[in-house]
């Protein structure tokens, strides 16, 4: 059996992320795989891409080239919208000519694959949802909207009230695509995603399968906490309060709702770790001192870094399936997010951590109190990493993909 992955970053955001760990799992259960992408950063020869100076360099700019489309909407929404109209990638050709088995789709768009181009590839397709993208109309995040249960147009992001829009258009060109395959699997990796793409005009016909990303639970564990907060400088006196996000004044990530739910906790002796951004939060009227630690590129970084923290919150608007949550999880430390999305399928409320009410501070306030006061700390903690051990380890999840793509091939 051989798998290919398709994926337009090896290790860029968290859908690459969650692509190449699948690899690396299928690879351990000796399963004949390759990811193709189309920007490589590491040297890996597993992993596949263009080799030529040239088409890298335009692989690079095909992103800006493909958002062109969006620029004629000036009132648009500044959240990535995908036309996927740009042609000669050579991706689909590539695709072809390794011909594999099954074609696995992650995160596909960046001007990596002109939709009309898909039902040009030969062997039957798997795609893995890590947004809204693929039953929209270009959008990947539809917020409220509930235009994908039709056909999309007068399309809120771009702030169109044109029905004949440019998502209108994309949908149209996706649905006559989708029609012309006749081997398309959609995966769901949480069950509120699985269910807005059943209900979707573009995708609600095809068969639908909810399996997580894997994790790999001999890097992320368990290590002594004030080792691993002396290895980070911080104080062992005090609770360690981590927060990620790549932009942290990006509103969907939760910055407001984090910087007004610290104003509001009770516990005392605390002190907060940001990672994954240079930028700083607004100053905060309370006392709690912030550490900024900017991007981590590595595994070893992440599991100290979690380890050193006494809560994660995670206070995002939109989520799928989170791999800071699970990160965080199996590294046995507690999570405090909104119950939003596909947080859920990760949080069991006061069990692993604690689910506040969306967009309520006050709650997610009351949520880093219960974490950081309770009396059965070791109890959430034991229960955080037994829960990832007990649906999400990579071996466990590799084997559950093999299994369906075995299914798929008999």
């Amino acid at each position: 059996m051989k798998i290919l992955i398709v994926s337009s970053y090896e290790s860029q955001g968290g859908a690459a992320i969650a692509a190449l760990r699948l690899q690396n799992s299928l690879l351990k259960e000796n399963i004949d795989s390759s990811l193709l992408v189309q920007n490589k950063r590491s040297n890996r020869l597993d992993v596949l891409s263009d080799e030529g100076l040239v088409k890298k360099g335009f692989n690079i700019i095909r992103p800006v080239l493909d958002s062109i489309p969006t620029r004629f909407y000036k009132d648009r929404e500044l959240t990535l919208f995908s036309p996927s109209m740009l042609p000669l990638s050579g991706v689909v050709d590539r695709i072809n000519q390794i011909n594999p088995d099954i074609v696995h789709f992650h995160w596909i768009c960046g001007g990596m694959i002109k939709i009309e181009d898909i039902s040009k590839i030969t062997a039957p397709i798997v795609w893995t949802l890590h947004d809204n993208w693929a039953f929209t109309g270009g959008c990947h995040i539809k917020a409220t909207c509930e235009r994908h249960k039709d056909s999309c147009g007068a399309c809120p992001v771009l702030h169109s009230s044109n029905k004949n829009d440019l998502s209108s258009k994309v949908w149209k060109r996706k649905m006559k695509t989708f029609s012309s395959i006749s081997s398309l699997t959609i995966i769901g990796l949480s069950n509120w995603l699985n269910n807005l793409s059943k209900e979707s005009s573009l995708l609600k016909d095809r068969v639908h399968y909810q399996l997580p990303n894997p994790i790999d639970c001999d890097i992320y564990r368990k290590i002594d906490k004030n080792m691993a907060k002396e290895l980070w400088g911080l104080p062992q006196d005090k609770k360690i309060i981590v927060f990620g996000a790549m932009d942290i004044y990006d509103t969907r990530k939760g910055y407001l709702q984090l910087k007004e739910a610290i104003g509001k906790i009770t516990t005392v002796d605390v002190e907060v770790v940001v990672f994954g951004s240079s930028r700083r939060l607004d100053k905060l009227d309370s006392k709690v001192k912030f550490h900024y630690v900017g991007f981590l590129y590595d595994d070893i970084s992440m599991v100290t870094l979690y380890n050193a923290a006494d809560v994660i919150i995670v206070p995002s608007l939109e989520e799928n399936l989170s791999n800071v949550i699970m990160e965080g999880l199996a590294c046995a430390t507690p999570v405090v997010c909104f119950d939003i999305g596909g947080n859920s399928d990760l949080i069991e409320h006061k069990k692993t951590g604690y689910l506040a009410e969306k967009l309520n501070s006050d709650d997610l306030a009351r949520g880093i109190d219960w974490v950081l006061k309770n009396d059965n700390y070791n109890k959430i903690s034991t229960n955080s990493r037994q829960k990832v051990l007990n649906e999400f380890e990579s071996s466990l999840v590799a084997k559950k993909y093999i299994a369906l793509y075995k299914d798929l091939l008999s």
